[in-house]
């Protein structure tokens, strides 16, 4: 089959009800019954859940599970920035003048990605990770660094899958799928935390009470199936980890790089 029909048949599935039906059903109790298959075709590894396994209401209530204390430390150096997910690596790099280039073959613009917001132009030069979550992985996102959540904004769009196809195949994914965008303000500067839904991601949601300040490590939001988290930064404000490259894998609380000028 070629690849405009695959386009094709994803345009059609890519509709936010889509999605909802799907998360409806992976709420229901009756979803549970789904845990050790799906653990066990993901290669999920259930001993690091905080619960055990059995404990879990439906699949969404497992897909969102938190991890058992202490593994996933946070890097005790405080001029570094730690990665809000696990994660693989499918972007990195230097922001041209408001452009993102080459993710999987396709340029994003910086104006496209946060929305038109008017602190596009903080990041025109500055530096950006595409960090995909696939469903093997945890799927609670923290935060980056510490500092205070400056602006939050719930962007509408479609719900196109973020894997490999998604990226490489669909029109400029990372800007037209619904996303979360929040910015923290650091003593060094600021970055935009972009959270991008997906194909069955049935929603983004944030962690409540959502503090206005935030430390490193941090709680701030989950998803509901995988996807993907942006991370950009500020002109002048980042200088990354020299052996990070595409493919790379993180986790969270693991060094992404250094602050400048601290």
């Amino acid at each position: 089959m070629s690849k405009p029909f695959f386009r094709l048949l994803t345009e059609l599935s890519s509709r936010k009800w889509v999605s909802q039906l799907t998360g409806a059903l992976a709420r229901s109790k009756i979803s549970r019954l789904f845990i050790p298959r799906f653990a066990q075709t993901y290669g999920i590894r259930i001993e690091d859940a905080e619960k055990h396994i059995k404990e879990y209401k439906s699949l969404n209530d497992f897909f969102t599970r938190r991890l058992k204390p202490g593994l996933r430390p946070i890097h005790q150096d405080t001029t570094r920035v730690v990665s809000p997910v696990d994660a693989m690596i499918t972007g990195i790099g230097d922001i041209k003048e408001g452009l993102i280039v080459n993710v999987k073959g396709q340029d994003y613009t910086i104006d496209e990605l946060l929305n038109r917001s008017p602190r596009t132009v903080n990041y025109n030069n500055g530096f950006y990770f595409v960090l995909y979550l696939s469903p093997t992985d945890y799927h609670r996102i923290h935060s980056p660094i510490s500092g205070d959540i400056l602006e939050k904004e719930h962007v509408l769009g479609k719900v196109y899958p973020v894997n490999e196809f998604g990226l490489r195949h669909m029109k400029r994914v990372l800007s037209r799928n619904e996303r979360l965008i929040t910015f923290i303000q650091h003593e060094t500067g600021e970055v935009a935390v972009v959270k991008v839904g997906a194909l069955n991601v049935s929603s983004i949601q944030y962690v409540t009470p959502l503090p206005k300040t935030l430390e490193r490590g941090q709680e701030l939001a989950y998803f509901e199936f995988g996807s993907t988290v942006v991370l950009l930064f500020e002109d002048g404000m980042f200088e990354p980890r020299s052996d990070l490259q595409l493919g790379s894998k993180v986790k969270m609380g693991e060094d992404l790089g250094r602050f400048l000028d601290v």
